[in-house]
């Protein structure tokens, strides 16, 4: 006996029989599209934007700062990005002030970041210093010149902001301390995801012997890595942070080879960092990248807020060209 179907019906039924190559292609174009709609959807979020942390109504103006600040000169920022690798080196370069912050170098810092935001194929940052040592926060020439509140708020926004964005860089970032990262210096090596020591390094929060207490963001977010008792006795004590004390409060995530950089080799330390990073930026650049937007994002934001950010994030990776790939070559956990 014949069935009788509505048009309507037999367009689902021949929907539902579609061969599976059909569906396979289907499938494909709507991952795409979804891609591409929470892509888009997330890039209009503020952590995909280079939002600051400050505006006008704060009193930021950040071309009049960049101005003040430029009126100290010394030193420079330097930049370096591997195509091939996906690392870049950010390298504070001013020796003969142990890599101090000059004015100048507070603008070139954010316009590394800037760049690095920019740079869409990178996946990990090292942060050094010259010459074998870290940072020791801000030329003393440059602070007694805006020794003023008024200016000192200003360069406390200027680099709060700066290195607030350095920390939200979908790139995972590492410090590599060498000798000392003093003041300011040990706030820098805070904004990076992990830091790394050599054995006779030292990180020290000196703020109480100038009068001061850190103002880059330095203190908030040590005590989001070490907890609210390590912080306070680092920034009371102003104590010494060696390797040993660095792993012992989970300031430091690791130290490097006895004797490496005493042979001579001024890249021995960078190479080591090198090797160390890739572990954990080895694989397709957008994924690396996403992997630091979510964590990012649960860092930052409140519990539900972070979840849906991850599920946009989520979607602009799924069905992407590693899922699909790894799909068709059967990847296995391990």
């Amino acid at each position: 006996m014949g069935v009788c179907i509505s048009t309507t019906q037999r367009d689902m039924l021949w929907c539902g029989t579609v061969t599976q190559q059909t569906a396979h292609k289907n499938t494909m174009v709507i991952c795409v599209l979804g891609r591409y709609l929470l892509k888009s959807s997330l890039c209009s979020r503020s952590w995909c934007r280079k939002s600051s942390l400050y505006s006008a109504g704060h009193g930021f103006q950040p071309e009049e700062i960049r101005e003040k600040l430029r009126a100290y000169p010394g030193g420079a920022v330097d930049l370096l990005t591997q195509g091939d690798t996906g690392l870049a080196v950010l390298t504070v370069n001013n020796p003969s002030r142990m890599n101090a912050f000059s004015g100048a170098m507070m603008v070139e810092l954010e316009e590394r970041v800037s760049q690095l935001e920019s740079w869409t194929q990178g996946k990990g940052l090292i942060v050094r210093g010259a010459a074998g040592t870290f940072c020791s926060g801000s030329d003393l020439n440059a602070v007694r010149a805006m020794s003023n509140p008024q200016d000192g708020m200003k360069m406390c926004m200027f680099m709060q902001d700066a290195l607030t964005r350095l920390q939200r860089l979908p790139l995972v970032s590492v410090a590599l301390v060498e000798g000392r990262a003093l003041g300011g210096g040990s706030e820098l090596s805070t904004a990076c995801d992990f830091r790394l020591m050599t054995p006779d390094s030292v990180i020290q929060f000196v703020h109480k012997h100038m009068g001061l207490v850190p103002g880059w963001g330095g203190a908030a977010r040590l005590v989001r890595l070490v907890g609210d008792r390590h912080a306070l006795r680092l920034l009371g004590g102003a104590l010494k942070v060696d390797p040993e004390l660095g792993l012992r409060i989970g300031l430091a995530d690791g130290v490097l080879e006895e004797g490496a950089p005493q042979d001579g080799d001024e890249g021995a330390a960078l190479r080591q960092a090198e090797e160390w990073l890739s572990r954990y930026t080895k694989g397709p650049a957008e994924v690396i990248r996403a992997a630091k937007r979510v964590v990012s994002s649960g860092r930052e934001l409140p519990l539900t807020e972070a979840l849906r950010a991850e599920k946009e994030v989520f979607g602009t990776v799924w069905g992407g060209e590693a899922n699909l790939g790894a799909l068709a070559g059967k990847t296995k956990h391990k």
